[in-house]
């Protein structure tokens, strides 16, 4: 089986490669198990070299959109999940355009247009529902509530996921959606995301460096760890079609809580010098994006499928350690 993940170089994209190449075969929609034997990973920056290392890892260096079609020769499994992130868009609406939706729709089209089209699954955001005074959101989000992004990012997404669905059902793909939630820890470097904080106030006090929250501590969150998110993905890869359902996205599970436990979860963890490096400087932008976004999500279909939430924040934290911290000879 040969499959392609765009943004294969970033931090996700690495993950699900890695998950990808362990497993020994992979039942694509419930079909029988077939082994991976090609995985191409296609970003603007190379992959990590001991990814590389693999033989069954292609490296494609470029635009996705200029790529296709002939990135997708012999694919059979495509994971979209190339994207501009939150704040980015916000800043920049025509590279938030060009990327989340314009490579979107090339993409899709690039996929139809094949005599044997791939499976796609496509990264969608918590970002698609947000509220305001006029329209506020439930406090708990379930399936039957309709998306009504508040930035760019979460629009852009909420267009992709119609798009995904309105492919599928019409037959020129078959194609899913997941909607992800915040992913924290995230190592390595701040990215532009609005979210990016929720990583940062672990993993720098972590490494003995200060960070700051742009949020209040009682500013509710719904986040996930990178194993449950990988997790999800390869899910919506590998069920059958009588088990996902509508075209619809699959909102995947979150663990709700305050940004104020996560500092308390890294005081348990790594103790109070550590979490003493956090600071509380607002910033009414980011918490402005942040704070429209819901924190409780019901997520019954993907519970349906097996998938669960973290335990707690202190197993995220230890996780992150665990994948993070060389070990001793």
């Amino acid at each position: 089986m040969k499959i392609l993940i765009t943004g294969g170089a970033g931090f996700l994209g690495d993950r699900l490669a890695r998950a990808l190449l362990a497993l020994e075969n992979l039942p694509l929609a419930g079909a029988a198990p077939g082994p991976v034997e090609h995985v191409v990973l296609v970003d603007r920056v190379e992959p990590r070299a001991d990814l590389l290392a693999d033989p069954r890892v292609t490296p494609v260096t470029g635009d996705v959109a200029q790529l296709l079609p002939g990135i997708l020769d012999g694919v059979e499994l495509v994971f979209h999940l190339a994207a501009v992130v939150s704040s980015e868009a916000e800043r920049n609406f025509d590279l938030g355009m060009r990327v989340n939706l314009t490579t979107t729709m090339q993409l899709l089209e690039a996929c139809r247009r094949l005599p044997s089209p791939p499976r796609l699954v496509f990264a969608s955001s918590l970002a698609v529902f947000g509220s305001t005074p006029a329209l506020p959101l439930p406090v708990v989000i379930t399936e039957d509530v309709l998306p009504t992004p508040q930035s760019s990012y979460g629009i852009q997404k909420f267009i992709g996921e119609q798009l995904v669905a309105d492919y599928a059902r019409r037959g020129f793909i078959p194609a899913r959606t997941v909607r992800l939630m915040t992913v924290t820890v995230r190592p390595g470097l701040p990215n532009a995301a609005a979210s990016s904080f929720l990583s940062g106030i672990v993993r720098e006090p972590l490494d003995g460096r200060p960070s700051n929250s742009p949020v209040g501590p009682e500013t509710l969150v719904a986040v996930t760890s990178p194993a449950r998110t990988v997790e999800g993905l390869l899910r919506a890869a590998t069920a059958r079609d009588s088990e996902w359902g509508a075209h619809t996205a699959v909102t995947l599970p979150a663990l709700t809580v305050s940004v104020g436990e996560i500092v308390d979860a890294l005081t348990r963890v790594a103790g109070p010098d550590v979490s003493a490096l956090v600071g509380w400087q607002p910033d009414p932008a980011i918490a402005a994006i942040v704070e429209s976004w819901p924190s409780r999500f019901e997520a019954a279909r993907a519970r349906g499928l097996g998938l669960s939430a973290d335990e707690n924040f202190d197993t995220i934290i230890r996780a992150y350690l665990d994948d993070t911290v060389p070990k001793e000879a």
